[in-house]
């Protein structure tokens, strides 16, 4: 038996550094393979995916005006469009399942239900809108309707007369003083909660989360319990600004620790290790960080007081005239005077909390924006 004979050693090292030219390879096409399988995108729609989606409502729309109007003894337009909700979304996941898989099926079908529930809530929204506008629209033509009080007016007096500054002012500062109460000890709750901790952190957390369904009647009788029938203080505007902190209060903390609990730990863990105490860290780190959240909670909480009937009923009063000292007596509010004048029968004054109405939906959207503006960062208002 021969064996191949061995290089030199130099030759061998020789050998192995010799450099191989490189080689193009052209990829074998196979005449006879399967076409490639189409990748399943879930990004944009194509256009002839939004015809089919297009075309699998309007076939349903006409299926189900068939079945309720012509079928079925179902002819009420509550029925027609859950049919046509249940078979537009049927013919939705048949024309996607033609050409798709289960994965574009069942992404089709979401997006069609989120889509569906979006349009839901615009169209509450509007509707509210449009149905306060249209009962109310006769009072905003007159400029008196903002710049005066309702002090002498009857119920019967034309729309020329009398106003709603009175509610709008006393509205404006019995929020004023229920922001700057909660605002600072709601987030100072929520940094307690999620910052300091302990067995006490865990005590303060359930006491909120369940002050968060407390209803609006029981914090305007507990205040009113306290402050007027125990201290003797008289029905003002500041017991009525303390009767929707407390209403307030328990929103913010609550939103306010779940935005501060989303904050990154390594960002506090950075700050600790730059040599700065727990509270510059805090201060100058993690506040800074959840601002538009905690902008956020407070506009879960104005949203929650600013509306408040009860509470303001028991503590403060209704007064027909502009009172702008909150511990002088009585003070009225948009939503007081809504009330009150929707349930006295008369049709001016009908019109007249409907337009108070309108007036509060927009104030509610300039607070709104407002606190969303505030929680802007420079590099948001750069961007």
């Amino acid at each position: 038996m021969t064996t191949a004979p061995e290089l030199p050693r130099p030759a061998l090292d020789e050998a192995r550094h010799v450099a191989v030219p490189p080689r193009t390879v052209l990829p074998a096409v196979d005449p006879a393979a399967p076409p490639p399988v189409r990748r399943t995108g879930l990004g944009r729609a194509t256009a002839e995916e939004r015809v089919a989606r297009a075309g699998a409502w309007v076939a349903g729309f006409a299926l189900a005006w068939l079945l309720t109007q012509r079928v079925l003894p179902l002819a009420s337009v509550g029925w027609l469009l859950l049919l046509w909700f249940v078979l537009g979304m049927g013919l939705v996941a048949v024309t996607t399942a033609l050409v798709g898989n289960r994965n574009e099926v069942a992404d089709q079908l979401v997006r069609s239900a989120v889509t569906v529930g979006a349009l839901v809530v615009g169209a509450a929204l509007v509707s509210v809108m449009v149905f306060t506008l249209a009962k109310g629209w006769r009072p905003l033509l007159h400029l008196n309707f903002f710049t005066d009080d309702m002090a002498g007016i009857g119920p019967r007096d034309a729309f020329d007369r009398g106003g709603i500054l009175h509610a709008v002012a006393g509205s404006l500062i019995q929020l004023g003083i229920a922001i700057a109460i909660t605002v600072p000890l709601g987030i100072g709750t929520a940094v307690f909660m999620t910052e300091v901790g302990g067995r006490f952190a865990t005590v303060v957390r359930t006491v909120v989360e369940a002050m968060t369904a407390l209803p609006s009647i029981v914090a305007g009788l507990f205040v009113y319990t306290v402050m007027v029938v125990a201290l003797g203080y008289p029905r003002s505007g500041l017991a009525a600004g303390l009767a929707i902190a407390v209403m307030m209060l328990p929103i913010i903390a609550r939103a306010s620790d779940v935005v501060l609990r989303v904050v990154p730990s390594g960002l506090r863990e950075a700050g600790l290790a730059l040599g700065a105490s727990r509270w510059r860290v805090v201060w100058h780190v993690v506040l800074p960080t959840a601002r538009p959240g905690l902008a956020t909670a407070l506009i879960l909480g104005v949203a929650r007081g600013v509306g408040e009937t009860s509470p303001v009923l028991l503590t403060s009063g209704a007064a027909p005239f502009l009172t702008l000292d909150p511990t002088s007596g009585f003070m009225n509010s948009l939503p007081l005077y809504v009330f009150s004048t929707v349930r006295s029968g008369e049709p001016q004054a009908i019109a007249r909390g409907f337009a108070a109405a309108s007036v509060l939906l927009v104030l509610v959207l300039v607070l709104f924006v407002t606190a969303r503006l505030l929680a802007r960062g420079p590099l948001s208002k750069r961007s």
